[in-house]
């Protein structure tokens, strides 16, 4: 992962998925939050945590809603899991740590909305139709419209153009 001037120029949510995703490439174990994490990761939030290479997308897990007993915990799953299990690339390996750059995304909690409720610079909108829910995170690139971005989460979900569903939306708070 590419190395700052100083340790303190990260955002804390970063240095600790980079940590949990070095830890895992390097040495095969799943590292745990320090105990002094800052007061806002001991909370819980669905989290993704997003890994790109040279600018263009790497991995990208992540949870709707919370899973592990806090952010910082939640964090660290999700690093280890964008590193390694998804499925549109191969695991990381540790020739590529220093190329890659981080981003975590904490979400606040979705909330049912309506088309004209949403806004895909500002939220990010979760499209379900019974079991099956697609996600897609506000503020992407190349990510206009709000068709736009309700017509990926249905395809990420499997939900074809006919089918009713039913939307929330929710922002994030972005790491870098």
């Amino acid at each position: 992962m590419k190395e700052a001037s100083t340790e303190t120029s990260h955002d804390p949510e970063v240095r600790l998925a980079e940590g949990a995703i070095r830890a895992f490439v390097t040495e095969g174990r799943t590292s745990t939050p320090p105990v002094d994490v800052p007061e806002a990761m001991r909370s819980q939030a669905g989290v993704f945590v997003s890994i790109k290479k040279h600018e263009r997308l790497r991995g990208c897990i992540g949870t709707f809603f919370p899973t592990e007993e806090s952010i910082a915990h939640e964090i660290v799953a999700n690093a280890v899991k964008s590193a390694t299990s998804d499925p549109r690339f191969p695991p990381i390996s540790k020739e590529e740590l220093d190329e890659l750059t981080i981003s975590v995304d904490v979400l606040s909690a979705p909330e049912p909305c309506d088309l004209e409720d949403l806004d895909p610079k500002r939220y990010g909108v979760i499209v379900e139709s019974g079991w099956r829910r697609g996600l897609l995170l506000p503020d992407l690139e190349g990510v206009d419209r709000v068709e736009q971005q309700v017509d990926i989460a249905r395809r990420k979900a499997g939900i074809g153009p006919g089918e009713p569903i039913a939307l929330k939306r929710f922002t994030v708070i972005r790491h870098t």
